[in-house]
Order: structure tokens, then sequence, then C-alpha cells
């Protein structure tokens, strides 16, 4: 019974997050992570708030206009989500040519109210088969 309370908050913290985002606010953005938490994605690898602040900084920096779409978000139990994210945007200082929609999977290990492993691929398949199988994982760990 307890898990069924806590996912539609672990829900709605990634609505908020994701909501953050779509303001630029970086420092609400970085709150929702743990001090040490590991984000891993196609622009490679970063631990810990700084080092994730940091990316998120040039990433942000490098798009006048910049959108996360929560398409779909699904807690798996365990603290463990999946998501499927579409971002849009336009790259800095560029017309028209500059404008990008790129779909990804997204695995969200949240562990004590905080995002403690994020993990983002093109392959949205492959993100969710990495969201069950950690899922799993997890709840091994846990009886």
């Amino acid at each position: 019974m307890p898990e069924e309370s806590a996912t539609p908050d672990l829900v709605e913290r990634t609505r908020r997050a994701f909501e953050a985002a779509n303001r630029r606010d970086l420092d609400a953005v970085i709150s929702f992570f743990a001090s040490d938490a590991v984000f891993e994605g196609r622009v490679g690898g970063f631990r810990g708030r700084a080092a994730i602040r940091s990316m998120l900084e040039e990433w942000f920096g490098a798009y006048e206009e910049l959108e996360f779409k929560l398409v779909d978000v699904r807690s798996l139990g365990n603290g463990v989500m999946s998501a499927v994210v579409v971002q849009e945007g336009a790259l800095a200082g560029s017309a028209s040519h500059g404008h990008f929609r790129q779909r990804e999977g997204w695995v969200i290990l949240w562990e004590r109210g905080l995002i403690a492993r994020l993990s983002t691929t093109d392959d949205v398949d492959e993100a969710r088969a990495a969201a069950e199988r950690l899922a799993e994982e997890c709840a091994r760990a846990s009886d």
C-alpha cells in the first residue's frame, strides 16, 4: 500500500522538475537532484549537483528556445520512473535552420525524494527496458 501513495508523489515531483526546466529555473531544477546524483546521456556523464548544473547551463545556453515535453511518465516501483520526453527548441543565434525536435527515453531513480540517477537515450524502448531492469534490481535489493 505505501507504494501506491508514493507513486503519484513521484510522478508529480517529476512533472514539477520539468516545469522548472521549462522556466529555465536552474536553482529549482538542481534542487530536485541529490548532492551525489549521476546524470548520463549522449552528452556524457556527470556526477554531483555542480557538474549537472554546469552541463545544464551549457545546454540551456545553446538554445534560444527550449521546451521539455513530458509525453509519458510511469512509476515502476521502488523509486524508478520511466519517461518519454520530447525536447523542442531553436539554437541561439540561428534563424529557422536551428530548430530541432528529439524524442528520448528517460530513466529516473528517486531516492529519499531526490533524483539519484537520471539516464537519457534516443532509444525509447531501450530506456523502458532499462527502467524495468532497474526496478527489478531495486525490488530485489529491498527484500
